[in-house]
């Protein structure tokens, strides 16, 4: 094989920098497209069927590449989550009943993608076994959907639709559990009708007591 020779240019004259050949992507451009495979993949067959050859194809990248930064699938995917959805846009409608709509729109759309089911079934059997990515998950996308969710429910306290005191933890369960439970459980149907109930039934049960004495409802 030939061998090119590297010329020193004439003194005082700048070294012109060699052109980078085409192919594979640079390091930066290599570890998002390896994220993003990840996440692609894991909503197209599951977490448990993922494996880190497809990734590498997916990406356009060599196994070896993957495996120089993630030793494990598991080290992978935890990364892969904590970069999606970091943040989510906090509606403000005027009223706390439209930020919820709102809210729980975005979360049924979500639901009803045909992708969602098989990327938060295998999230979830991944979260029984292993703590880092149950820990993924909780502070990753989990974390950026509550934590908007939580504005809205605290910007109707403080507009006196909901109760002083109230526990945002359990308000955030009741807007988001019957959506988890019908996709999982019951099969029964997510839809617009489903999303204005609960809304609706939340804003009923957490509202302003009438006797102040009362405590807000707790856990």
């Amino acid at each position: 094989m030939e061998r090119r020779r590297l010329v020193s240019p004439p003194t005082g004259q700048p070294r012109t920098p060699a052109p980078r050949r085409p192919g594979r992507p640079r390091s930066e451009e290599a570890h998002h497209a390896i994220l993003s495979a990840a996440i692609s993949l894991i909503r197209e067959v599951g977490y448990d069927a993922l494996a880190m050859d497809a990734i590498a194809a997916r990406a356009g990248v060599g196994k070896a590449t993957v495996y120089r930064r993630w030793a494990t699938k598991e080290t992978l995917v935890a990364e892969a989550l904590e970069r999606i959805m970091r943040s989510i846009p906090v509606p403000d409608t005027g009223t706390t009943e439209g930020d919820l709509r709102v809210m729980m729109r975005s979360s049924m759309d979500m639901y009803r993608d045909p992708a969602t089911k098989g990327l938060l079934s295998g999230l979830i059997a991944a979260m029984a076994r292993s703590e880092r990515i149950a820990q993924a998950v909780r502070s990753g996308f989990l974390a950026a959907r509550r934590e908007a969710l939580r504005q809205v429910l605290k910007r109707g306290v403080a507009r006196g639709d909901l109760q002083e005191g109230l526990d945002f933890e359990l308000a955030m369960d009741l807007l988001g559990g019957p959506l988890l439970f019908r996709m999982f459980l019951t099969g029964g149907r997510i839809d617009e009708q489903l999303s204005r109930a609960i809304v609706e039934v939340v804003l009923r049960g957490l509202a302003p007591r009438s006797d102040t004495s009362s405590e807000p409802w707790r856990v």
